[in-house]
This record gives structure tokens, C-alpha cells and sequence, in this order.
């Protein structure tokens, strides 16, 4: 095998020969080589199989949700006292509308609360 052959000497029916066994000894390697691989494929989904049912029970138990800490509303809706935002996400309906009338967002700004500022403080005597 070592010895290449000599393709310019051969007719073309000598070259069609051996174009036929190479194809034969191709398919019959191919065959084989397929059939490995399936044996291989079907061991490793059994292996998966096998180790499916541990992930499985891990996957099911419920994990808890991190805490976030509450975040406030920052702005309200003067018409609607209950539509809150807290300037966090998308801007809602209500301000996107009142900001494109005119309005600038300091307006809908939730005020403290009357008596907390510190003019307003008292002294005990």
C-alpha cells in the first residue's frame, strides 16, 4: 500500500474498477462507523437517563426569591391620588400624557408630609 498507483497508465475501465471498490469499501467503513456512533449515542441518553431523576428532584424544590427592599412612590397622579410611581421602570400613561401637555415632572412630586420640616419642629420646655 505504500506505492502509489500509477493513474496515467490505467484505461478507464481499470479506473472505474477500482473507482467501484473504493466506494464499496467506503460504504461498508461508513456503516460501521454509524453504527459505533449509535451505540455511543445510546449509551450516554441511558447515562443522562440515569442521573436525570437526581437533577430533577434538585430542580423541583422551590427556590426562595431574594428580598428587595420597598421602594416608594416618589410621584403621584394630582387627578387620580391612587396612580403612584416610584421613578423606577416606564414612565405610566398618566405622566407620559401630562408631560406632553406641558407639565414638568417636579409638579407630580409626592410632597412630604405637612410638619416634618424643620421650621416646624418643637421644643419641649
Amino acid at each position: 500500500m505504500n506505492k502509489k498507483p500509477n493513474f496515467d497508465g490505467m484505461s478507464v475501465d481499470e479506473l472505474w474498477q477500482l473507482h467501484e471498490e473504493l466506494s464499496q469499501v467506503l460504504s461498508v467503513r461508513l456503516t460501521s462507523e454509524k453504527r459505533e456512533l449509535e451505540k455511543r449515542l445510546a449509551q450516554l441518553r441511558r447515562e443522562k437517563e440515569m442521573r436525570q431523576p437526581e437533577s430533577a428532584e434538585a430542580r423541583s424544590a422551590p427556590r426562595e426569591r431574594r428580598k428587595y427592599p420597598r421602594v416608594f412612590p416618589k410621584y403621584r397622579n394630582p387627578d387620580e391620588p391612587s396612580e403612584t410611581w416610584s421613578g423606577r421602570g416606564k414612565q405610566p400613561r398618566w405622566l407620559t400624557a401630562a408631560l406632553k401637555t406641558g407639565h414638568k415632572i417636579e409638579e407630580f412630586v409626592i410632597g412630604k408630609p405637612e410638619g416634618s420640616g424643620d421650621g416646624s419642629r418643637r421644643r419641649r420646655a
